[in-house]
């Protein structure tokens, strides 16, 4: 039974090396548009949706690597549960932290579906937050416990959400 065992987990691990060598990396550029955006290739490097003008005028899109590396993150796809929970598009092109100054839009990032079970997202957001002086733990915190004033004190630039709320923030997800 043992041998059974250890001759089933060698095959394992050899088919397992033979996928990887075969399927190669996963590049931003091969990707189809329609799951592009939050998207992270082997390299750790984001993937997002680019635009441009075709030789008849229509807008074509196309998928590229950033210059953005996600620690401890490679070769993922966003699903499309955690599209759905955090209140991102897929589809946009480029990304901005305008989206933390709509309240419906942080409710929803900072929902225990989206805070706690998409941290590629997450991680996005905690980023271009910090980009303005904000701490997302502190707003989603704010956000849960009074959404006017977050995002009232978000729109200050942030200044105000330096003095940390009463409760405790959530706890931070694992990248």
């Amino acid at each position: 039974m043992a041998a059974t065992m250890r001759s089933s987990l060698i095959l394992f691990f050899v088919s397992t090396l033979f996928l990887q060598g075969a399927l190669g990396s996963f590049i931003c550029e091969d990707l189809p548009t329609n799951v592009c955006g939050f998207a992270v290739a082997t390299s750790g490097k984001r993937c997002l949706l680019e635009n441009s003008s075709g030789n008849d005028g229509k807008v074509e899109y196309q998928c590229k690597t950033s210059e953005v590396v996600v620690a401890n993150m490679k070769e993922h796809i966003e699903t499309d549960e955690c599209i759905d929970a955090c209140g991102v598009d897929r589809n946009s092109v480029g990304i901005s932290s305008d989206g933390l100054l709509d309240s419906h839009f942080t409710s929803k990032l900072c929902s225990p579906a989206c805070y706690q079970h998409c941290a590629n997202i997450v991680d996005l957001y905690f980023n271009l937050a910090a980009g303005e002086g904000v701490y997302l733990p502190d707003l989603c915190n704010k956000q849960r416990t009074n959404p006017h004033r977050a995002m009232i004190e978000l729109s200050s630039n942030g200044a105000a959400l330096e003095d940390a709320a009463d409760t405790p923030a959530p706890s931070p997800v694992s990248f």
